[in-house]
């Protein structure tokens, strides 16, 4: 199913991106990359240091993020009720 024409939903979630991208540039008129090489090097002397945070923003940066488990708990009372759900298109 194709999104509405003027969806801009995915560009949305690119604001943030978008933002850093701007500030980079502006640190180094000619190549923002500059800047951000400043910037993860300063990262990595944290990671150096012990500072859990740079740790695992080095990690998820060249592992990727892991991936979260998710966990459905009940009791006698209030137990975990799965039930399947089927659409019929109409015709």
């Amino acid at each position: 199913m194709a999104a509405a024409i003027g969806n801009n939903y995915a560009g949305k979630s690119k604001r943030w991106l978008n933002a850093i991208d701007k500030a980079l540039e502006r640190r180094c008129k000619s190549n923002g990359q500059k800047a951000l090489i400043e910037i993860a090097e300063k990262m990595l002397t944290a990671a150096d240091n012990g500072e859990s945070w740079a740790i695992k923003e080095l990690g998820d940066r060249i592992d990727g993020k892991s991936a979260q488990s998710v966990t459905l708990l009940g009791d006698e009372e209030h137990p975990v009720v799965v039930k399947e759900v089927s659409f019929v298109s109409p015709k």
